[in-house]
C-alpha cells in the first residue's frame, strides 16, 4: 500500500501545485498498478478523484496563510496522532506530492515532490515568518525523503545546489497536461493577450502592464486578459480585464480563442499554462529564465522578463507567425502526458518498496 499525502492542499489557492496532484491522483487511478490510500484535509474532501482515501481530522486544514503555517506548525510539533490517524505501519511506502513532510517521518521510506524553492531565489517576495518556514519544512522534507522527486532539471540542479541534495537521491519527472481539455479547436482567435497566473510578485504582472502599453502604440484595438486571483486588489491599466478565478473549460476556451498567451514569470519550477496554450494551438511567448526553455524548447518565442521592450517584441513576433508556432506547440505538447507522470511516479514506488524489503 502507498499513501500520498494531500494534507497542505489548499484548493483554489496551491495553484499549479493543485494541478499536479489532482491529475497525478487520476491517473493513478486509470492506469496504476500499485494499492493506494490518499490522506486527505478536510477543505479537499474531493481530491482523491478514484482512490481509496481517507480524510484527516486531525490535521487543523485553513485557507490563509497564517493558518496553514499555524496548522503545519502544529502538526510538526506534535505528529503522533496524524501518524495514527494515517495507520503509518500499514504503507509500504508514502508520498509527499506538495513539497512537505506532513506529518514528518523517517519510516515507511518515504519520497517527497518539491515543485520549486522559489524562496531561495527570491526570498524577498516571502513575509519573514513564511520565508523562515519555509526553509525548515523544506530543509527536514529532503534530508527525511530516501527519494525527491522535481519537476524538471533545471530544478533538479537548484536543488542540489541550494539545499546540499545528493543528485542520487533525486529523479526528474516533467509534469503533464490534459489533452482531452486543452486542444485546438473551432473558435476564431480573438484579438486580446492571456496571461492566466495569481497576482503573486514572481508572476510578474507590472513588467507585462509596460509591454502591453508599448503593444496598444501599434495595436490599440489589444486587450490583455488576466485570470487568477488578487487582481480585485488593484488598479489596472486601460484595456486590462480581469476574469479572477476561472472554472476549467473557461481556461480552456480562453487559450483556443486568445491571439498569443504570455508568460513573464521570474521564475518557474515547469510552466504548465505555457504548454497548456501550446497544446490549445495558442502562439505562445514567455520568459527565457528556470525551467520554461527546457519545458517549451523551440515552440515559442522567448524575452527577459525584465525587459519591457523584449516582451512587447516578443509579443509581436508571436502575433505576426501564429501558424507556424501553432504546429511546433502541438507536436511539443503531445510529449507531456499524465499517463506517463503516473507510470514514472510508480517506478519510484517500486524502489522504495525494494528498500523496505
Amino acid at each position: 500500500m502507498i499513501g500520498i499525502s494531500l494534507l497542505t492542499l489548499v484548493p483554489r489557492i496551491s495553484g499549479g501545485s493543485e494541478t499536479y496532484v489532482r491529475a497525478l491522483v487520476r491517473a493513478l487511478a486509470r492506469v496504476g498498478e500499485l494499492d493506494y490510500r490518499v490522506f486527505l484535509p478536510s477543505i479537499a474532501p474531493d481530491a482523491g478523484d478514484g482512490l481509496e482515501s481517507r480524510l484527516v481530522s486531525s490535521y487543523r486544514a485553513s485557507r490563509s496563510t497564517p493558518g496553514r503555517i499555524a496548522a503545519m506548525s502544529l502538526s510538526s510539533a506534535f505528529p503522533g496522532r496524524i501518524k495514527r490517524e494515517l495507520a503509518i505501519d500499514e504503507l509500504d511506502a508514502i508520498h509527499f506530492p506538495l513539497s512537505v513532510m506532513l506529518p514528518p517521518l523517517r519510516r515507511p521510506p518515504a519520497v517527497s515532490t518539491v515543485l520549486d524553492i522559489q524562496h531561495e531565489i527570491y526570498p524577498r517576495f516571502f513575509s519573514r515568518a513564511e520565508l523562515a518556514y519555509r526553509k525548515l519544512v523544506y530543509g527536514w522534507t529532503v534530508k527525511r525523503s530516501q527519494i525527491v522527486i522535481t519537476i524538471s532539471e533545471h530544478e533538479r540542479q537548484v536543488l542540489i545546489e541550494r539545499l546540499d541534495l545528493a543528485p542520487e537521491k533525486t529523479r526528474v519527472i516533467h509534469l503533464a497536461i490534459d489533452h482531452e481539455t486543452f486542444k485546438p479547436g473551432p473558435e476564431e482567435r480573438e484579438p486580446f493577450l492571456l496571461f492566466p497566473a495569481n497576482n503573486w510578485p514572481h508572476k510578474n504582472h507590472e513588467r507585462l502592464f509596460e509591454a502591453f502599453a508599448l503593444l496598444r502604440r501599434e495595436r490599440p484595438e489589444l486587450k490583455l486578459v488576466l485570470t487568477g486571483s488578487g487582481h480585485e486588489r488593484r488598479q489596472l491599466p486601460e484595456g486590462v480585464q480581469a476574469l479572477g478565478h476561472v472554472k476549467l473549460d473557461e481556461l480552456a476556451s480562453l487559450y483556443r480563442r486568445a491571439a498569443c498567451l504570455v508568460f513573464p514569470s521570474l521564475y518557474e519550477g515547469f510552466g504548465q499554462p505555457p504548454l497548456e496554450a501550446l497544446a490549445s494551438g495558442c502562439p505562445v511567448a514567455v520568459s527565457r529564465v528556470a525551467s520554461l526553455p527546457e519545458v517549451c524548447g523551440d515552440a515559442v518565442r522567448y524575452f527577459d522578463p525584465a525587459e519591457p521592450e523584449q516582451i512587447a517584441a516578443a509579443v509581436a513576433e508571436a502575433l505576426e507567425r501564429p501558424d507556424e508556432l501553432r504546429q511546433k506547440g502541438i507536436e511539443r505538447a503531445g510529449n507531456f502526458t499524465w499517463e506517463r507522470v503516473a507510470h514514472e511516479h510508480e517506478q519510484v514506488y517500486r524502489e522504495l518498496i525494494a528498500r523496505r524489503t
